[in-house]
This record gives C-alpha cells, sequence and structure tokens, in this order.
C-alpha cells in the first residue's frame, strides 16, 4: 500500500494547463505528487467542493522596500509586501533590485537579498534595475550575476535614472551573451518632458494633469523604438505596462515580424480611466501612475491583446507609497503632479480583480486566468516548477470560493500603504486558503507565515530564446 500523501485537497475544479479536471491533488514534500479523480489516504484532507483549485499566482512586476527616482522609500518592507501578496493568492513574486548611482550592481543585489531573507513569507526573484553602467566591473559583475540565476534585467527609457539608447543597446548585448530577459520601462523622456514643462509653466499642476504629462505617443514612440532593437539584436525584451491601443498594436506588429518581444499590462489599465485622477484637492494623488491610466478604447484594445495573445501577462506593478509626508505628499500639501510619487498597491488586489473579470464574469475563462496570472509568468521568466498544476510542480496552490463576494473597504488591505485604490469595488471570487512549497500560508482568510520562509528561486536558464541578430 503506497504510503499516504501529506494533504489531498478533494473534489475541486482543478484548473491545469490541459483543462480544468474534476477531481483530487495530492501532495508529497511540497511538491505535487498526483492528480486524479480520487485519490487515496492523506495525512491532511481539505474539502474543495465547489471551489476552484488554481496555481498560486505569481506576479512579475514588483517594487519592494525601494527607493524611488523622486528619492521617496516604498511603504511595504518585504514582510508586509508579501503578507499582502499571499492574502490575495500570490506565492510568488519577482521584484527589483535597483541599482543606486555609483553603486556596483553586485552590491545592490546582495542588499536586496539580504532583506528579502529576512522578511519574505513568498518566493521571490530579481529584475537587476541598471541605472549606471559606469560603475567598476560593470559588464563582469551583470554578467556573473545572470550566470548566478538572475535572468531578467531592468532598464528605464525615462526618468532620472534612464540609460541612453547606447546605453540600453550595450546592456542588451551583454544580456544576450549571457542568457537574461531584458524589461523596460519604454516612454520617451523628451515627449514627456515638453508636455510637463507646458503644464507647468500654465499652472496646470493638479494631480488630474499627471495624465496629460505622458502623452500616449511617449509610449509608443518608445515601445516601437525598444521593438526595433529587440528585433536588431535578436534580444528578448518585455515590455512593462502596456497602456495604449497603438502600444499592443506596436508589440503585436513585432512580434508578427518574428521579434523576440513580451509584453504584460496591469489591471489599473484594464479597470480605471484617467478620469480617476479627478478628485478633490491632492487626492487624485493616491491613483497616480506611470504610465497613466487611459481611455475606455485603450481598456477594449488591451483585452483584446490579451485574448489574442499579444499581450501575455498581468503584473500589478505594485508601487506602494503612503499618501502622507512619507509617501505621495513629501512636497508638502501643495504640491504639484510633478512633485507626488507615482504609484499603486496592487499585489493583493491583483488576482481578485482579474478572477472577477475572467471568471466571475466570464472574460475569459479560468485557464486563460491561470495562464494570464502565474503560467506565463513562469514560462517567460524561467521559474522552475511554478507556475502550473502537475505532477513534480511545487506546491503552489491557491483555493478559490467563486460564490464569495467582498466589497473593498478604505484600508482593508495587508499591505502598509494605508488605502485601498479599489474601495468600493465589488468582487465575485475569494481566494480562500493558499499553499506555499505545500505549506499553508493563508487558512479560511486567516494569514499564518512566519518573516523569512519564502525562498529565493533560481533561474538556471532563461526560458525564451533569442534570436539571430540582424546584419
Amino acid at each position: 500500500m503506497p504510503d499516504p500523501f501529506d494533504l489531498v485537497i478533494r473534489g475541486g475544479k482543478i484548473v491545469t494547463p490541459q483543462g480544468v479536471v474534476m477531481g483530487d491533488i495530492g501532495l508529497r514534500s511540497g511538491q505535487i505528487a498526483e492528480i486524479a479523480g480520487t485519490l487515496g489516504a492523506a495525512i491532511e484532507d481539505v474539502d474543495a467542493h465547489g471551489k476552484y483549485v488554481m496555481p498560486g499566482g505569481i506576479d512579475p512586476h514588483a517594487h519592494i522596500e525601494q527607493m524611488s527616482g523622486m528619492g521617496v522609500m516604498n511603504a511595504d518592507t518585504f514582510e508586509t509586501a508579501t503578507r499582502s501578496a499571499a492574502m490575495g493568492g500570490t506565492t510568488s513574486v519577482i521584484s527589483f533590485a535597483a541599482q543606486a548611482k555609483g553603486e556596483k550592481l553586485a552590491d545592490t543585489v546582495a542588499d536586496y537579498t539580504a532583506r528579502a531573507q529576512r522578511g519574505a513569507m513568498i518566493d521571490y526573484a530579481f529584475h537587476m534595475t541598471v541605472t549606471d553602467t559606469d560603475v567598476p566591473e560593470f559588464e563582469t559583475d551583470l554578467g556573473a550575476l545572470i550566470d548566478a540565476g538572475n535572468r531578467s534585467i531592468k532598464v528605464f527609457t525615462t526618468y532620472n535614472i534612464q540609460l541612453s539608447d547606447a546605453q540600453i543597446l550595450s546592456v542588451m548585448s551583454n544580456a544576450r551573451a549571457h542568457g537574461a530577459l531584458v524589461c523596460v520601462h519604454a516612454e520617451t523622456d523628451a515627449i514627456i518632458a515638453q508636455a510637463k514643462s507646458a503644464l507647468i509653466a500654465a499652472g496646470k499642476t493638479a494631480p488630474h494633469f499627471h495624465a496629460a504629462s505622458h502623452p500616449r505617443m511617449a509610449e509608443i514612440e518608445a515601445v516601437e523604438r525598444i521593438c526595433r532593437f529587440a528585433e536588431y539584436l535578436g534580444q528578448p525584451v518585455m515590455l512593462f505596462h502596456i497602456s495604449t491601443k497603438q502600444g499592443a498594436a506596436a508589440v503585436a506588429a513585432a512580434r508578427k515580424r518574428g521579434a523576440p518581444v513580451w509584453a504584460e499590462t496591469c489591471p489599473h489599465y484594464l479597470f480605471m480611466t484617467e478620469d480617476i485622477l479627478h478628485q478633490p484637492g491632492l487626492e487624485g494623488g493616491k491613483w497616480m501612475c506611470s504610465p497613466p491610466q487611459r481611455q475606455p478604447a485603450d481598456q477594449d484594445a488591451l483585452w483584446a491583446a490579451l485574448q489574442s495573445g499579444d499581450l501575455q501577462i498581468v503584473s500589478s506593478d505594485h508601487a506602494p507609497y503612503r499618501f502622507d509626508a512619507s509617501g505621495k505628499l513629501s512636497a508638502g500639501p501643495d504640491a504639484g503632479f510633478h512633485e507626488i510619487a507615482n504609484g499603486l498597491p496592487g499585489l493583493e488586489t491583483r488576482l481578485p480583480l482579474m478572477f472577477d473579470a475572467m471568471v466571475s464574469q466570464k472574460m475569459g475563462g479560468p485557464e486563460t486566468f491561470a495562464r494570464l496570472t502565474s503560467t506565463a509568468a513562469a514560462e517567460i521568466y524561467g521559474l522552475p516548477n511554478k507556475g502550473a498544476l502537475a505532477p513534480g510542480m511545487d506546491a503552489d496552490i491557491t483555493l478559490w470560493d467563486p460564490d464569495m463576494t467582498r466589497t473593498y473597504g478604505a484600508n482593508d488591505l495587508h499591505d502598509n500603504v494605508g488605502y485601498n485604490p479599489w474601495e468600493g469595488r465589488t468582487i465575485k471570487g475569494w481566494p480562500t486558503d493558499v499553499w506555499l512549497r505545500g505549506t499553508r500560508i493563508v487558512h479560511e482568510g486567516a494569514f499564518i507565515a512566519i518573516p523569512g520562509t519564502g525562498r529565493k528561486i533560481d533561474r538556471p536558464a532563461l526560458a525564451v530564446s533569442p534570436t539571430q541578430p540582424q546584419t
């Protein structure tokens, strides 16, 4: 007689890459051992009848314990951010090891790794954010860090931390030599600078003018340029937070040409428009992010791109700042839009928002939901044993009650931000229980994990393949 399973989740609707399977999922030693209609004895049983058994969410875009380009510190530590993520059904996160000017990249990664080891309660990896290629031994450090399993790099084309085109091409060439994905915040700095300067000169500094300070053409031009760089070098690129109809079309056109390009969008572009910024006083600053929210036609185009596969991932771009002098209002109570930190909390709300839309409202179904919020990220970013329910995979599992409804309150998240940008929105479908590598970390809506129990995810190889560079 075989040994009993450590745990069997019984009678659920198990969402696998091959489809939804009605039955049991058995766990042993932190991994999925078997999926079948009916499994044998287990040390622990969980009744999942009427519920969806999903892969734990993977959020591949989150800012944690990070200083912004404006010199404002994120509200969240690895402890508070990963607690919030788990309560929203997410079991793995890729955050940023953000290089400060003059700092060796190896020191950056070591510092962020130490922070995560102290506090993280879900599994994690890092994108290495490159802001200074002139530090000593930069190329040597970059190659060694990639070879050590840090398989993604982030660069900016705007803000005071952007790289020049020549520097971006150099970083992409080094990434290709060692096998890393290059992620890009793609907005053209000169267009933003011109628009922002004109608004400030005209005295148009209320938060809602933030949208006009980031014209859609800034995204369009930069996305098209970075796609051409990827095509020229044969270097895989991920375009972050696509917000416009034209940006999505540029990605689709590049992929049709064969360029090694992938792209994501975020819930605040799918469910909000720039009208959210029109609030009394500085209240609109709570919803300021970059790129800004756009128009209903852009939302329609983003949903179509997700359905067609031209956009592959929905991330949170979790960028948490408190709405006080420590965060959004660090420049004072009379701050202009150009002085307010950009970003929204999203680690906890990403999956419920998407489940409500895709499963409850049938805008895609459970299989597509799992792919956009977990499986695709594991595949593209090279996260071994993550992102899918199958024998041999890590037992990262979220149990969803499709009938449970919640209406978000003013400050009901489990991060350290102090407000919920989705206040008043009603969600149908809720993550009730979460397992990380077979250990339950959320039990019937209560968080029960311990700081430091998350593990760094080794990424031994780049999952997506480069193409031959053009001559």
